[in-house]
């Protein structure tokens, strides 16, 4: 990563310099956790303004954690938003996605393909498992990074992510146990 421009420099540039280098890994992650790339492509937007916001503040250290964490709490902050109007809604007869749908033939080609089964088991894993995969294997950060922004011990961690690549293995039909990751 390159070298961040000193405070004294202007927030465009520090934003430029800090945030946009990981903007790719702020969308995969995004899309793990929405499992909709436009609603990912709204949480990138919203982080990337609270980022933008917050720049001066910023220390420089850890930008991807950073950046990270301020995902994480616009997710949250955007459920809590949706919870009274999900209460009265019943969302389990949802008609299968198609064409139809608004979606491109293309979208509806890469939902069907293995890529959408790996992300459906991981959509099934309960919400600290499936966070410490998202953290870890596809934001790329150090168990470390990751057990901050997740608010645990690192060994907590770390026994999440274990346990969760153990359970996407069974549901992919793969060795469930042992070998190497």
């Amino acid at each position: 990563m390159s070298e961040v421009p000193p405070a004294a420099t202007s927030d465009a540039e520090r934003f430029e310099a800090i945030v946009v280098p990981e903007i790719d890994v702020l969308l995969r992650v995004a899309t793990s956790m929405t499992r909709d790339r436009r609603d990912a492509e709204d949480l990138v937007q919203e982080t990337l303004l609270r980022a933008y916001r917050s720049i001066s503040r910023f220390d420089g250290r850890h930008p991807r954690a950073w950046l990270l964490t301020i995902l994480r709490n616009a997710e949250v902050n955007r459920h809590r938003r949706r919870r009274p109007s999900l209460l009265g809604a019943d969302h389990h007869d949802r008609p299968e996605p198609s064409a139809d749908d608004g979606r491109s033939a293309e979208d509806v080609v890469i939902a069907a393909s293995p890529d959408h089964d790996v992300l459906a088991a991981l959509a099934s894993l309960p919400g600290p498992f499936r966070e410490a995969v998202e953290l870890i294997d596809l934001a790329g950060l150090s168990y470390a990074e990751a057990a901050t922004i997740a608010g645990v011990p690192e060994g907590t961690l770390m026994s999440r992510a274990h346990r969760a690549r153990r359970k996407l293995r069974s549901r992919l039909g793969g060795p469930s146990s042992g070998g190497v990751r």
